[in-house]
């Protein structure tokens, strides 16, 4: 069979490309490889969603999605991409289970974040500990944070944070910020923003939410354990070290900076019928409703393609 759309992945750029491409009358094949909804599927609240209901958690909204794009008779399969071959007209599309033939593709295999790797992060994801200052900064209203990072995206989002938390404090690994000057002196400026320099998290420990984590210098070798103020009972921590596309099979295929693809604004690569949509493109904004606007372009632009061609 010769799909008319296959997409690579299943998050809300994906399940949105799907919905729309299967509402076309488009002949859809949505691929994921793991649980669907990518990193929303971690979630605990949603509330920047336009129209999320109320209580809305990742889990409940993906749920609505791909209810939503099956009814309208897109179809989907569990199977890992290993392979792609773009070089024809007919795309083929390798996973470990069969191989899959379409006119177009769309890729949204998103991005995961950079994980500091120490003991107790994965347990209190979403517990207390956040990669995601703009989705869970309204929660830790008049509460301490913590940022762990030293760049751009950390110093921009500890900024963004003292909108909401009272206090935070900048953990890095090293003596000065990688920020941009701008950036760090409006950091310096705020007077709500602390640092902790030459410092790495070394464990983060909780029952069910997050209650402290283990900081260490790496000059002194000293560590310590840090705690919410006894007041608030509660804090959080934040990571932002970096984040990994999910691209890896289509380098020296797709064009892509430093592993993020590379489109024009209708989802386009480089290769005629493949579009990028989500959090694996070049882009300013990575959230929820950004990823699912990218996957209806993209669907679009190859119901537009395919139109055209074929």
């Amino acid at each position: 069979m010769i799909y008319d759309v296959i997409i690579i992945g299943a998050g809300p750029a994906g399940l949105s490309a799907g919905i729309y491409a299967a509402r076309s009358r488009l002949n859809t094949l949505i691929i994921e490889k793991g649980v669907d909804g990518g990193q929303i599927a971690t979630t605990a609240d949603v509330e920047n969603y336009p129209a999320s209901i109320p209580n809305e958690t990742g889990p409940s909204l993906v749920a609505r999605m791909v209810e939503q794009a099956l009814n309208f008779g897109a179809k989907k399969v569990s199977d890992e991409v290993v392979e792609v071959d773009f070089s024809h007209k007919i795309k083929l599309v390798k996973g470990k289970n069969a191989e899959y033939k379409s006119k177009t593709v769309i890729i949204a295999t998103g991005a995961v974040p950079r994980l500091i790797g120490c003991p107790g992060e994965r347990e209190l994801t979403g517990r207390g500990v956040s990669y995601c200052a703009t989705c869970d900064g309204p929660f830790f209203q008049d509460l301490e944070v913590y940022v762990v990072g030293g760049g751009d995206a950390a110093v921009e989002e500890a900024i963004y944070l003292t909108k909401f938390a009272k206090k935070v404090t900048i953990i890095h690994r090293r003596d000065e910020l990688r920020a941009a000057k701008s950036i760090q002196e409006k950091a310096f400026a705020n007077p709500k923003i602390d640092f902790i320099w030459d410092s790495v998290v070394t464990e983060i420990k909780g029952e069910n939410m997050l209650q402290s984590f283990v900081i260490k210098n790496l000059k002194t070798n000293e560590e310590r354990e840090i705690f919410p103020d006894e007041e608030d009972g509660a804090f959080g921590l934040f990571v932002y070290i970096g984040n990994i596309p999910s691209t890896n099979i289509f380098k020296d295929i797709i064009q892509m900076d430093r592993g993020y693809i590379i489109t024009n604004d209708k989802m386009e690569t480089n290769i005629p019928g493949v579009y990028a949509a989500g959090d694996n493109r070049v882009k300013t904004l990575r959230q929820v409703v950004t990823a699912a606007a990218d996957g209806a372009i993209a669907a679009v632009q190859a119901e537009k393609y395919i139109e055209e061609n074929f």
